[in-house]
């Protein structure tokens, strides 16, 4: 009888909000090939066009300085132009700036391409996050937003299969042109597509209902200075810039590192690449599942969060013995592993937010985050450009890597040492 009960009202309330999900998973995974299509093509790029490891480094400073000005910026625009033309310009962006880099053969080209690429992607997480608030119910946003967030992982496993082959057959101009052009089609789905719940043509009465079915609450607004008070934003903070540049060393170097220590090829970059990240989105999974094992066994969220971060953060530390494996796959499985730490790690600290501040004031600490990890992103960027160029090794890299996550987690432990709540006073935005 339940089982009927609930496929009728599956029925009656109607679905057509996922395929909403669905396009927001499609633009999310299109991003995230996007950005890695360089650091996939960057050891054969830097053969053909003669650029130094330095001048590497400052072509990916470039994305980053715009993502962390786009992370900054975007919210507000997106909020201010509505969601449908908001993503709609984000998308814009980015494509004409991804299919921009086939037209460009110098450094300060491909610094300016990645700098619109790194401006148009900023948007579209707050766009995508914004969507979800607008077309579904509160019980169901975490599910919609884990769906789409789940596109990043696909498209860092997609870009070592999809770029290396169309580069072989056709050239790397058109391993830009293509992905740009994935863009561009999303574009037109989503324009055709997308209308707020109270204006789409396609959506039920009953469906529409569903959506709305939360009490209305008064908008309220949490000014950035009145977050920054509070250690535990700090503690937010200092645990993105210190761990998210090892990501982006990840995304941008990995393909660089495992051409120049192991010889590989365009071709046979795929496979090792696609194990790492596979073992990157288990691990996303794992860390979030570990927590809420912790926390089901009694413990306190303080000591489960926290234990949790200790033991992704212990996955990491392996990696300093990558850049000595005589075995590919030796350093593959320590890579891997380490990148299952680093989302396992993520997945825990962005639940920090929710843990410590109120939900109106949870998008503005995550900003502030995101803006801080870019900005360590932009800092490792330049230095491992400037290391390799004097040096040619990656270990201090990997040092830094191995070193940085229990080093975060002491820093979060010394800021927020219960993880207690902020004790944040709101204002109701002006009409």
């Amino acid at each position: 009888m339940s089982a009927v009960s609930a496929g009728d009202t599956v029925a009656r309330v109607g679905m057509y909000r996922w395929r909403i999900c669905a396009l927001l998973l499609l633009a999310t995974t299109i991003n995230y090939i996007d950005r890695q299509v360089l650091g996939v093509l960057a050891p054969f790029l830097q053969d053909e066009i003669g650029w130094s490891e330095i001048e590497y480094g400052y072509i990916v400073t470039a994305f980053q300085a715009a993502y962390a000005i786009g992370l900054l910026c975007t919210g507000a625009i997106i909020d201010r132009l509505g969601t449908r033309v908001g993503y709609a310009i984000a998308i814009c962006v980015w494509s004409l700036a991804a299919m921009s880099h086939s037209l460009v053969a110098s450094v300060a080209g491909f610094m300016v391409a990645r700098f619109l690429l790194g401006l148009g992607e900023a948007g579209n997480f707050p766009a995508a996050i914004k969507t979800v608030a607008e077309w579904f119910p509160r019980r169901e946003r975490a599910l919609a937003t884990g769906i789409f967030n789940s596109g990043s992982n696909i498209g860092a496993i997609a870009a070592p299969l999809l770029v290396p082959v169309v580069t072989v057959a056709f050239g790397w101009q058109a391993a830009f042109l293509v992905t740009g052009l994935l863009s561009a089609t999303w574009l037109v789905m989503w324009l055709v597509t997308y209308r707020t719940p109270e204006q789409h043509p396609k959506l039920s009465a009953g469906e529409l209902a569903y959506i709305r079915s939360d009490p209305v609450e008064p908008s309220v607004r949490v000014p950035w200075a009145r977050i920054l008070r509070h250690r535990q934003a700090w503690a937010f903070v200092a645990a993105k810039f210190m761990t998210d540049p090892i990501w982006w060393f990840f995304l941008f170097w990995l393909p660089k590192f495992l051409h120049s220590e192991y010889g590989l090829s365009l071709l046979g970059l795929g496979l090792p690449l696609v194990v790492i990240f596979v073992a990157a989105d288990v691990g996303s999974i794992a860390g979030g599942w570990l927590a809420g094992r912790f926390l089901r066994r009694g413990w306190s969220v303080n000591r489960a969060r926290k234990a949790a971060m200790a033991i992704c953060a212990l996955c990491v530390v392996p990696i300093v013995f990558a850049v000595q494996a005589d075995n590919l796959w030796i350093a593959v499985a320590l890579i891997g592993l380490a990148t299952a730490g680093h989302q396992g790690w993520s997945a825990n600290v962005f639940t920090l937010t929710s843990d410590m501040f109120p939900r109106q004031a949870v998008a503005s600490v995550v900003g502030i985050g995101g803006f801080a990890g870019a900005i360590g992103g932009m800092m490792i960027a330049t230095f491992t450009g400037f290391l390799l160029e004097t040096t040619g090794s990656y270990l201090p890299v990997f040092l830094m890597a191995g070193s940085a996550y229990l080093l975060a987690l002491l820093v979060v432990h010394l800021l927020a040492p219960r993880l207690a709540p902020a004790a944040l006073e709101t204002r109701p935005e002006a009409a």
